[in-house]
Order: structure tokens, then sequence, then C-alpha cells
């Protein structure tokens, strides 16, 4: 077995406001570790979503994605229905097998800021093509999501948009 370490894989630390800023899908995204850090492994970003933001119901067929929630609330939809709700509080970790449709909605007052890990790493370029460079480390300025370009984008890494979520 080759156990070889590549250079992208070595040890790093970076700070609380290092990584790559995006402003993507309506949030903001810190990449903490990615593909090329990872050597493909996984992808771990700090993910900041403004109160009452929720995400289309979809589903990864390539990636399962783990979220650690450190301020705010979410309600978690899943199953191929969607009414499957679980809310999910600072200090709680929701898990989502691919293939699993699924998609949540920040329910606190303020701002939902939580860590995601999506395995293996990539997907971070779906959110980085269909995004910009943040201005600022902040959530940025509302827009309706373009969920007709997100869904044709989303098709290249195995990701469908499969509506809104459920009411």
């Amino acid at each position: 077995m080759d156990t070889q370490t590549s250079p992208e894989a070595m040890p790093t630390v970076m700070g609380a406001t290092d990584g790559k800023a995006v402003w993507s899908v309506g949030v903001l995204m810190l990449f903490k570790a990615d593909a090329e850090r990872t050597d493909g492994a996984f992808t771990l970003l700090e993910h900041t979503a403004p109160a009452g933001y929720e995400t289309p119901y979809h589903v990864h067929h390539g990636e399962d994605e783990l979220f650690y929630i450190l301020d705010g609330e979410i309600d978690c939809y899943y199953g191929d229905d969607g009414e499957t709700v679980s809310r999910a509080r600072p200090g709680e970790t929701v898990f989502l097998p691919r293939d699993v449709p699924h998609g949540f909605r920040v329910v606190s007052d303020d701002a939902c800021r939580m860590l995601v890990q999506v395995t293996p790493a990539g997907l971070e370029e779906l959110f980085i093509e269909v995004g910009e460079s943040a201005k600022r480390l902040e959530t940025p300025p509302q827009a309706e999501l373009d969920t007709a370009a997100l869904a044709e984008a989303a098709a290249a890494y195995q990701l469908d948009i499969l509506g809104p979520l459920p009411d």
C-alpha cells in the first residue's frame, strides 16, 4: 500500500479569518480546507447564512455532508418527500449522506454559522463558479437566487436541484 502523503496534504494551521472567502448562493463561505489542501479527501468551510435563508431542496450524488452548528438554528428537511424535519442548534451535528434529498432553513432570529464538511472534496468548485469573492467577511447583500442557473451549473457536480423546500 502506498502511504506517501502528497505535498498538498501537509499539516497547516489557519486563523479564524483565514481561507478563501466567497459569497455564493446567498451565504458567506470561508473555505478552510479544500480539494487541493486535503488531496481530494474532504472540504471544510465555515458557512454563514442570514436569518430566514433557505436552500433549495436538492440531492448530492457524489458526496456526503456534515454540519456542525456554531451559532443560530436550522430546520433540516430530508427524505424523498421532504416531510421529515429536524431542528439543529449550537453544538449539534447534522449528517446528510449522499443520495438523500435535503435542504435547510435558518429559523433563528440571527444568522446561522456552521462548519460544513463535504466528503470527498470538489463541491467547493461549484460554489466558487456560481459565486464571487467576498468583499467583506459577512453575509452578502440579499438577492433572489437564480435556481435555474444554479441547477444547470450543479448538474456538472452530480447535484440535482429538486425545487423549493417543502412548506
